[in-house]
């Protein structure tokens, strides 16, 4: 395609080259299989030329108004709705995201544009009582400075986006490493739409690259003040250590292990759908995706039979075609992780209420149940289209349940009793959850972020002014302070000795 081999390079400092590593990075189709690019990888010192470029354009940006700034996140949503058909073009080759994935991230993306350019308008100063007579306090929001981001694979065009058009409309400098196997979607396609936007050179950078080849020198460099990571928790905690090393603030964004409850008194149906959603979207490759269906025994045949009935009918193929629910994972790797977690459920003892035989990276969807307490599957996250039917008796057991896990991100209560959700959804320990609705929830106003091992922070609305801004205080003494040591005379006199 085109669009992938006029982005297969490095965007610093508003210049389009070639990296000068000694290996490159192939980004593939996971579908077909086919090379779509080859990208020369980035060395540490491109990753210097890219933060140090950030940090001096950063400096004039600061001094930009925010109607300025709102003008080219203005300009950017543009250009990303004139060129939708293009763009879910690239999502579905470099991801193997179907069309619907892809119309679903290109609202987010445009939703997180929108938001950003009201963020442009967000900081305002403030004045602040003193104890001291005659003192003013002002305190001043102002930009952090630049920040450094890591993209994911999974949604790669808006979870870039999530971070980088805010830092920008609040007026830092960015530099992006995205993952190495969405280079373009999640990396130089972001580049090109903000450049076309007018956004000033050198304020956004691109680097392609890996930690095999930079290891820790994205996270280590003393230009970056904010990291922005989303990921997994095994890296974010590598991630944390690097970045709290160097006093760096950092946002983390991480997996999870989220669970749908299905109460005695719930809609079965509408429970069906959204649990057949919020696990089955993007082929579960979704941090936010409900691993865990958790029934009440009163309604578990029932539910069970329904949810088995619709999983089975999802259509698995090529992402290209418009029927198609469930494409490809994003590589070979993933597909055997998440076929060697199934054949070791089954040989722990689960039942397969559904289950096929994988090919290439195309995994058909799979229902365990019959999970023994104790199963490994059951506290890890699984990033493919397999899910757990787990029944429990009553709420207190569902909320020991839907807690029994170290991540915390999202999850979902289903009932009839509107208030008996919002009891459940409180004792819950997670940064989200959702009552009658899916587990994939994110809007571009509410604060996004979860507890335990799902990270650290929180994006969106208010929450990501916090993240990407600072605090400064200037005070000012109309008048004179008594301080306490009050002048005195030098001891002795010159002028009357001798």
């Amino acid at each position: 395609m085109t669009l992938f081999s006029e982005l297969a390079q490095q965007y610093i400092a508003g210049q389009w080259r070639p990296g000068s590593g000694s290996w490159d990075i192939v980004d593939f189709d996971p579908y077909s299989g086919d090379k779509l690019a080859s990208i020369t990888v980035a060395t540490v010192a491109e990753v210097d030329e890219a933060y140090r470029a950030a940090e001096t354009a950063q400096r004039a940006w600061a001094r930009v108004g925010a109607y300025a700034r709102r003008a080219v996140l203005e300009r950017a949503l543009r250009i990303v709705e004139e060129r939708e058909e293009e763009i879910t073009g690239a999502i579905v080759a470099e991801l193997g995201g179907t069309r619907l994935k892809a119309g679903f991230e290109l609202s987010l993306a445009k939703d997180m544009l929108r938001e950003s350019m009201a963020l442009a308008m967000r900081p305002e100063g403030r004045l602040l009582p003193s104890p001291v007579d005659g003192k003013e306090n002002r305190l001043y929001r102002l930009p952090a400075g630049v920040v450094g981001v890591i993209s994911p694979f999974n949604f790669p065009l808006f979870l870039g986006l999530k971070s980088i058009a805010p830092a920008l409309a609040l007026g830092n400098g960015v530099v992006l490493k995205p993952h190495q196997c969405t280079p373009v979607v999640g990396g130089t396609l972001i580049a090109r739409i903000f450049e076309d936007a007018g956004l000033p050179p050198g304020l956004f950078n691109v680097v392609l690259t890996d930690i095999a080849e930079i290891e820790d020198a994205f996270l280590e460099h003393p230009v970056p003040r904010v990291i922005s990571f989303t990921g997994s928790d095994r890296v974010g905690r590598r991630v944390a250590t690097v970045a709290g090393a160097h006093l760096k603030r950092c946002v983390l964004e991480l997996g999870g292990n989220s669970a749908l409850v299905v109460l005695d008194d719930a809609d079965l149906d509408y429970a069906v759908d959204a649990a057949v959603f919020s696990r089955f979207a993007h082929q579960g490759q979704v941090c936010m995706a409900a691993n865990r269906i958790l029934v009440d025994r009163r309604v578990e045949r029932e539910f069970t039979q329904k949810f088995v009935a619709r999983v089975a009918a999802l259509r698995v193929g090529d992402p290209a075609d418009p029927a198609t629910d469930i494409g490809p994972l994003i590589n070979a790797t993933q597909a055997e992780h998440v076929t060697q977690a199934v054949a070791e459920a089954l040989a722990g003892g689960a039942t397969a209420l559904l289950h096929g035989e994988a090919d290439g990276t195309l995994v058909p969807p799979t229902v365990l149940a019959g999970l023994p307490p104790e199963a490994p599957i059951l506290r890890r996250e699984l990033f493919g289209p397999v899910v757990l039917l787990v029944p429990f008796d009553g709420d207190d057991e569902a909320v020991r349940l839907a807690n029994d896990t170290p991540f915390g991100l999202s999850g979902a209560v289903h009932t009839a009793d509107i208030e008996r959700g919002v009891r459940f959804a409180h004792r819950v320990e997670t940064g989200m959850i959702h009552v009658n609705d899916g587990t994939i929830a994110d809007e571009p106003g509410v604060p996004f972020g979860g507890e335990k091992a799902s990270g650290l922070g929180r994006l969106n609305g208010d929450a990501t002014v916090e993240a990407f801004t600072t605090l400064k205080w200037i005070s000012i003494q109309h008048g004179r302070t008594p301080f306490p040591f009050a002048p005195r005379a030098p001891e002795g006199d010159l002028h009357s000795a001798g």
